[in-house]
């Protein structure tokens, strides 16, 4: 599997994994990687495609997309997420310092880890089929709310047509009654799916995208590093 990893100039903090979109490990996902690393962070994003050859889908490109995602399963992410974690201990990171966020599909990813697996920190960018099952081939995971058992956060814009404000708040009321952990969502008015994305100028929203960030070092900094 590859493992794209940036590394930070002095001790790092803590590790994060940092888990790609539906369009695989591309020039922005290793761009987040760096910032990450550049934070402090021992930074590492894996290849969820790997089993299907790896490679990255354009944005307009779901026809590729959708190819990839018939060799992905939810057994098939946690075992990559393990290697993963198993890459990390080999460089001397324990579970407790290690975090990991995703957006999109890595956003449900991170949810589904939060929920299997007990790390520092975990942050879901815009995760689809949560609530609702998407055009991805996944169950949702919201009755899994009372099962996560790593402080989780999530970032939500209410202009996305895919994940609607009411499964967000959906979400909420799920993680508010049943879940045991640190947890918070986050709503963003003006942004829809994708706002992080600066390579995709059609959804990119500047001012969600810095301040999701900004909470996104807060929770880091306060659970992990």
């Amino acid at each position: 599997m590859r493992l794209y990893e940036a590394t930070p100039d002095g001790p790092a903090k803590g590790a994060v994994i940092v888990v790609m979109e539906a369009f695989g490990v591309n020039d922005h996902i290793e761009g987040v990687t760096r910032r990450a690393a550049e934070a402090g962070y021992h930074a590492v994003s894996p290849d969820f495609f790997h089993r299907a050859g790896g490679g990255v889908a354009g944005y307009d490109e779901f026809p590729k997309v959708m190819e990839f995602f018939k060799s992905v399963t939810d057994d098939g992410i946690l075992m990559d997420v393990d290697a993963t974690l198993d890459h990390l201990h080999s460089a001397g990171f324990t579970n407790d310092k290690i975090a990991i966020f995703g957006f999109c599909f890595g956003g449900r990813v991170t949810f589904l880890t939060a929920a299997r697996r007990q790390l520092g920190a975990a942050i879901t960018y815009y995760g689809g089929g949560i609530v609702s099952t998407g055009p991805l081939p996944f169950s949702p995971l919201v009755g899994d709310a009372g099962a996560v058992k790593t402080p989780w956060m999530g970032h939500f814009g209410d202009l996305d047509k895919g994940i609607p404000v009411e499964d967000v708040e959906q979400l909420r009321a799920a993680m508010d009654k049943d879940c045991t952990v640190d947890h918070v969502i986050y709503r963003y008015a003006d942004a829809d799916h994708g706002f992080h994305c600066n390579d995709r100028t059609a959804v990119y929203n500047k001012q969600a995208a810095e301040q999701a960030w900004d909470r996104t070092l807060d929770w880091l900094t306060a659970h992990v590093g």
